[in-house]
């Protein structure tokens, strides 16, 4: 691997490059056509579903709780990084040439890197709430204040900011010379190194360590909440309140396993079971998919949500 990149740099020069361009998803015609509107549906659901969401919760005096407070957030965080990705999508299964300038390029991972690593964090928070909540009922309310609240979204936000630096940083210093075409529909760490010419096992090593560390402990947090909660949910006598207490978790442990599960496919599987193709569709579904689905879990396995979805249309109608 470090012979060809040495190759490649006899051949080419290391020039400051102006633009990239996109391979994107598919280069059939046919496929384009119905992939433009099939995309388009999904990311107006997205919009229409995070943005119901956030206004919903905002508006609501009774949701004004952590648990919507954090979900809210959860909705912002997939609003910006679907967007990051979903529109110029869009736009180059349509376009000619798919090229995105250099700086756009390296904003739109900034963009991206930022949100879905909060996201990760932010599920974190929530199986951390919900353990409160459950576990220690009493002093919920001191426990999970709104100075504390403030603490944990400003330690999620701070942390996605600092890997996305880092990651942006150390993928755009690097020498790009030969190709300047990027097999994939947007700017995604993996397809970038391969085509740079300078040696980035140094990028390989942080991304392995900083997003290892994330993974490992967000998904260490989850386990743990949840091992506090089915040990208080298992302390309840009743069958109702037991039903009533997991009921709660439902969705966000449905969450958790749906975006995990992509991530850890995605980052952390074995090198030789990587293949370019896999990683545009993996890519699809955690860029599209999720976003989409998470705010629909929610509004449709949780009854505060329909009660005051319910509200908010009759005082539209009424």
């Amino acid at each position: 691997q470090i012979i060809t990149r040495i190759r490649r740099m006899e051949s080419g020069n290391c020039s400051t490059l102006s633009q990239f361009f996109l391979l994107g998803i598919t280069n059939n015609p046919q496929t384009k056509v119905v992939l433009f509107p099939a995309f388009l549906v999904v990311y107006l659901i997205i919009l229409l579903a995070n943005l119901g969401m956030i206004i919903l919760i905002r508006v609501d005096s009774q949701l004004h709780t952590p648990m919507y407070i954090f979900l809210s957030h959860l909705s912002f965080s997939d609003l910006c990084y679907s967007t990051a990705v979903g529109p110029k999508m869009l736009v180059d299964l349509l376009a000619k040439k798919k090229s995105i300038p250099f700086l756009g390029c390296a904003l739109q991972f900034f963009i991206f890197c930022t949100f879905t690593d909060a996201e990760c964090m932010l599920l974190a928070v929530m199986a951390f709430d919900r353990y409160k909540a459950i576990s220690r009922p009493l002093s919920y309310a001191l426990d999970m204040s709104s100075r504390v609240r403030s603490q944990l979204l400003a330690g999620v936000y701070l942390v996605g900011l600092a890997d996305a630096l880092i990651h942006t940083t150390l993928t755009f210093r690097l020498c790009f010379c030969g190709s300047k075409e990027i097999n994939h529909f947007f700017c995604d760490v993996p397809p970038l190194l391969l085509l740079s010419c300078s040696d980035t096992q140094v990028n390989e090593l942080v991304i392995f360590t900083i997003f290892g560390f994330i993974e490992l402990t967000t998904i260490c947090g989850v386990l743990v909440s949840y091992g506090y909660i089915i040990s208080s949910v298992l302390k309840i006598r009743s069958a109702e309140g037991r039903l009533k207490a997991f009921s709660t978790c439902a969705s966000h442990l449905t969450v958790v396993v749906i975006f995990q599960g992509t991530m850890l496919f995605m980052y952390f599987r074995p090198s030789s079971a990587y293949s370019l193709d896999q990683d545009k569709m993996s890519s699809l579904f955690y860029t599209l998919v999720i976003p989409m689905l998470n705010p629909l879990i929610y509004s449709l396995r949780n009854k505060d949500v329909k009660v005051s979805i319910k509200k908010l249309k009759n005082k539209i109608l009424f």
